[in-house]
């Protein structure tokens, strides 16, 4: 039986025509407020800083230790926001590492001109153990920031009960129940030109 090899590089997420969902974890006073309001408000939540958001919920359960790492990434947020301010991130951006064969004067360029950050890191399995394919982070810096939080954002949805059942039973070893409780992620075509 053939079975579907994934791209070493490829948007995953669950997105309907409107709107894609991405994952971010924080502290009790930033997702308390964030839930309140529909949107991040500052403060608590800092404009100034990148913040990074992530398509893939396996990938967030590895950053966040299933929301039990620390007190700042305890409440796992899902946040839809439009396809197109997601859009406008890939194509305002630029990779985290300096490309091979880019100068550091070019690269440093480069990155004052991109207000947004991509970077790619091996997908997680279930035990949040690396697999060959990776999932992509984008970081938002300056005015994707404030376009982030101003225009992009629908929903706010809490997934941290989630994140703990999927983690209970993965260590009870009921891999299929935790399997089917997880997200759909389907691949994401991105407009033609977007910065990859």
């Amino acid at each position: 039986m053939k079975t579907d090899v994934i791209p070493q590089q490829q948007i995953r997420a669950m997105y309907d025509a409107d709107t894609i969902r991405v994952y971010q974890a924080y502290s009790d006073a930033i997702a308390d407020s964030a839930l309140a309001h529909g949107r991040f408000i500052s403060p608590p939540f800092k404009l100034e800083r990148m913040t990074w958001i992530k398509p893939s919920f396996l990938w967030m359960m590895y950053r966040a230790g299933w929301g039990l790492k620390d007190e700042g990434q305890k409440r796992i947020l899902a946040i839809d926001i439009t396809r197109e301010g997601f859009e406008w991130a890939l194509a305002h951006s630029c990779p985290s590492h300096s490309p091979a064969g880019m100068s550091m004067d070019a690269y440093a360029e480069l990155k004052q001109r991109c207000p947004v950050r991509v970077q790619w890191d091996p997908e997680r399995d279930l035990h949040l153990q690396p697999l060959e394919h990776r999932a992509i982070q984008i970081g938002l810096s300056k005015e994707a920031v404030e376009l982030y939080v101003r225009q992009w954002i629908r929903k706010i949805t809490e997934v941290t009960a989630t994140a703990h059942h999927i983690h209970s039973l993965v260590l009870s070893k009921e891999l299929n129940m935790a399997r089917a409780a997880l997200p759909i992620e389907l691949p994401y075509a991105a407009s033609t030109g977007l910065r990859l």
